[in-house]
């Protein structure tokens, strides 16, 4: 009999498979650490577009600068030798191809902003904008092999695999059912002058780049779909890293538990330090107990110094009797007080009334009135 073990089929992590998905928290720091779903497709088809649709338009001009900078090097040389008598130094061979280099960068600068616009904005409406140099810190567990090696066999090297082929098949596709009933046009290349060539050239490159660049697009967006599944699914978490999390941000639940209770004791022994100022404690007679005072010097209305349901209103019901207030039974009042006003609050105005009555008892029982 084979002895095997379930767990090896499931996802790794801490706390069994991971089939919750990722938190907010998880997902910030793996912005942070660089990791978001990207697709690098997306940009790369963009930029070939760009490209080329820069080229349809510009390549007259750049073929015309192009070959007016050639004639002007050109030009110079014979100019030079006859200058120095066939001895031409080597600064003016530097100071010429230093304007042979600027001049390459003028004409080719439309091209490399317009790429790197492209590009820039490609990742930025992927990822947003929010940049980060940890991905370039370098770790050491990037030179592990063992890791390499299952990086070469995994999944998504697969994938990978997958997409060069499908690119190369589309763009071969592409590339041969597009120049298949253009062949002819090599030929013309023979009887037309250079400058017809260099445009009959260019919109056969630029129009078959566009359809190259249409082609890759698909992949990319395709591609940009497939890294938001993976990156969705890689970032699951375990339910037992779930309740982790929760623990570091919120603290453990039974500390905070046994905190909340300290707040509570506490609180009820500052309401129980009060309790001795009250006139009248209103009771339900068991379930609940509320401890009323009114100074018209201090207060606008009676305010609830101390309130307790059960054992707590036994409590303030002995300590009422220890400091001789007089307990009066108002079922229906001393509900309505314990459900709507809170410790250290005033009586709303529509219990005044009935508050009114009970204060007029007690203080009719003291001989106060």
């Amino acid at each position: 009999m084979l002895v095997y073990n379930l767990q090896f089929f499931a996802k790794e992590g801490p706390g069994g498979e991971k089939t919750e998905p990722a938190t907010s928290k998880k997902l910030s720091d793996a912005r942070k650490e660089g990791q978001v779903a990207k697709s690098k497709e997306i940009g790369n088809a963009f930029g070939l577009l760009a490209l080329f649709l820069v080229l349809k338009f510009y390549v007259g001009y750049m073929g015309t600068r192009f070959m007016g900078g050639f004639y002007s090097i050109y030009s110079q040389i014979p100019e030079l030798v006859k200058m120095y008598d066939g001895q031409i130094p080597v600064t003016s061979i530097h100071i010429v191809f230093r304007n042979m280099v600027l001049d390459m960068i003028l004409i080719m600068g439309p091209i490399l902003l317009v790429g790197l616009l492209v590009a820039f904005v490609c990742d930025l409406v992927q990822v947003k904008w929010r940049p980060t140099g940890k991905p370039l810190m370098p770790k050491l567990s990037k030179l592990n092999p063992l890791k390499g090696f299952k990086k070469i066999i995994s999944k998504d090297a697969l994938v990978e695999l997958f997409k060069s082929i499908l690119k190369i098949g589309l763009i071969a596709y592409v590339v041969y059912s597009y120049l298949k009933d253009k062949s002819y046009m090599i030929f013309l290349l023979y009887d037309i002058s250079l400058n017809q060539a260099i445009g009959l050239i260019g919109q056969l490159v630029t129009d078959l780049g566009i359809r190259i660049s249409a082609i890759y697009l698909f992949i990319g967006f395709a591609d940009y779909a497939y890294q938001k599944i993976k990156f969705k699914e890689d970032m699951k978490m375990t339910k037992q890293e779930v309740k982790d999390e929760y623990k570091d941000q919120e603290g453990d639940p039974q500390i905070k538990s046994k905190q909340k209770q300290r707040m509570r004791e506490a609180s009820q022994r500052r309401m129980m330090q009060k309790l001795p100022e009250a006139d009248v404690v209103i009771t339900n007679p068991t379930h609940y107990a509320v401890a009323i005072k009114y100074d018209p010097e201090e207060y606008e209305a009676p305010v609830v110094l101390a309130k307790g349901e059960n054992y707590l209103a036994q409590k303030i019901k002995d300590a009422a009797k220890e400091h001789h207030i007089e307990i009066v039974e108002n079922k229906p009042l001393a509900r309505m007080l314990y459900a709507n006003v809170e410790v250290g609050e005033l009586v709303p105005p529509e219990l005044y009334q009935a508050v009114a009555e009970v204060l007029a008892f007690v203080y009719h029982l003291q001989g106060k009135v």
